[in-house]
């Protein structure tokens, strides 16, 4: 079973008004419907509670992969928030930011360097040059992800929680799936 954004999650990320932490966000813009729980578990270093309440908050749904995208039979979404019935949730088509270029490793450091020049490099060079080394060393997925999720919260803390999820959302568009 793959994760996915559900409509509560799409309006948490749209909205001005934020309800979710930086590590929920940053978990709902992973859930792209081809990562699975477990594999969103690894990249999160999440020992599945984060994942496991945002199901059961109603911000993140299981679907089973297949040609239709929709969920499961025995996986219908109850969203008692909104007071609406059970109903199989059927997947939106594209995103609206379109990333046409290549998913790979490389192409996330090359963006995670470049934020460090744009944020950082001016009001906190020292800072700059740490998150620059840290991704130079950085020689897997997990390592330069860790460091990625250093650098967007370092970039909430300086430009806001909108900024930093946009950027969170780049890159999980760069990702390549594992």
């Amino acid at each position: 079973m793959h994760l996915h954004k559900s409509e509560k999650a799409r309006r948490e990320l749209s909205s001005g008004q934020r309800v979710l932490n930086i590590r929920e966000r940053g978990a709902l813009f992973l859930a792209d419907g081809c990562k699975t729980q477990d594999e969103m578990q690894v990249l999160l270093r999440d020992d599945g509670s984060i994942l496991q309440k945002l199901i059961s908050d109603g911000y993140l749904v299981r679907l089973q992969a297949s040609s239709n995208r929709t969920l499961a039979p025995d996986t219908q979404v109850v969203a008692p928030a909104l007071d609406l019935p059970s109903a199989t949730i059927a997947l939106p088509g594209s995103s609206s930011d379109n990333f046409d270029g290549k998913r790979s490793l490389a192409t996330t450091r090359m963006f995670l360097f470049d934020i460090c020049e744009r944020m950082f490099s001016k009001k906190t060079p020292a800072l700059a040059q740490e998150y620059r080394d840290q991704l130079r060393q950085a020689r897997d997925r997990e390592s330069m992800m860790a460091i990625a999720r250093e650098i967007i919260v370092k970039v909430e803390e300086i430009a806001g929680s909108e900024r930093a999820d946009g950027l969170s959302e780049r890159i999980a568009m760069m990702l390549p799936p594992e």
